[in-house]
């Protein structure tokens, strides 16, 4: 079966240690998951930042061609990797990959740690910017969509929620593809229209529901959408498990240029 909404995660550490982070799904998205982490926490010096390990392993079979296409399974390398992130350290896991979240109910019954879940971190984020009840558009891979992962978690929480059909959707489509193949400047280009076509269809806050979008939409052309919200499935993961690990501390918001509650 897969998971195709949010799942209470078990208990998290009282003083949790060590974050592992799954990534390679791709291999930028999990690299940048580990610099918003950073860029985010409001640290003084080294030591108050969170001790990270990160396999950011791109060998991982692709996600949406195994549960659209027939293509291979990803779930052996993906619970290689949660045994592997155990193993060096981790005594909770975030999986910077919206997909993966299909996989979650398997990989968390597989962990021995807690595993944090993007949508949850997702709704919450929408939450905290005063977004609750509003119409909420979605972006994602076509998997993602298609399984409802988002629409699920969105409809429990009272957004009605907007998605592309067919061939509006291949702007989204093309933009995830171009920042694989790092194409930054004709990725942003290719999702503006898709944000703008939900936008136009009445959405009021718009989910960047694939780790390659955030990067589509770097945060200083995230103006240029006249002020409309745009949840970042990155900076949402990275904000839920920095108030696990520094619950007693304000977190850094750089698209407002203030202090935020977690």
């Amino acid at each position: 079966m897969l998971q195709t909404r949010p799942a209470t995660i078990r208990q998290i550490p009282d003083t949790p240690r060590c974050l592992g982070v799954l990534g390679g799904m791709g291999p930028m998205a999990g690299a940048q998951f580990a610099l918003r982490l950073v860029q985010l926490t409001p640290a003084g010096c080294d030591q108050e930042h969170i001790p990270l390990a990160l396999r950011n392993d791109p060998r991982i079979p692709d996600r949406s061609a195994a549960l659209m296409a027939g293509g291979a399974d990803p779930l052996p390398a993906m619970l290689e990797g949660i045994a592997a992130l155990q193993v060096a350290g981790a005594d909770c896991i975030a999986i910077p990959c919206n997909t993966a979240h299909l996989w979650f109910k398997q990989l968390r019954e597989a962990s021995k740690v807690p595993l944090f879940h993007i949508v949850d971190a997702v709704v919450q984020d929408l939450q905290r910017q005063g977004m609750r009840g509003l119409s909420v558009g979605v972006l994602g891979t076509p998997a993602t969509l298609a399984c409802g992962l988002y629409q699920n978690a969105l409809k429990k929480a009272g957004h009605p929620v907007l998605v592309l059909e067919d061939d509006d959707f291949q702007d989204c489509v093309d933009a995830i593809a171009l920042v694989k193949a790092n194409e930054m400047p004709a990725a942003f280009t290719a999702v503006s229209r898709s944000i703008r076509k939900l936008l136009a269809a009445g959405a009021r806050a718009i989910v960047l529901g694939c780790t390659e979008l955030p990067l589509a939409v770097p945060h200083e052309r995230r103006a240029e959408f006249d002020g409309v919200v745009l949840t970042d499935s990155i900076d949402a993961l990275a904000k839920q498990v920095l108030s696990v690990f520094r619950p007693s501390l304000r977190l850094l918001d750089d698209d407002r240029h203030e202090r935020i509650a977690p």
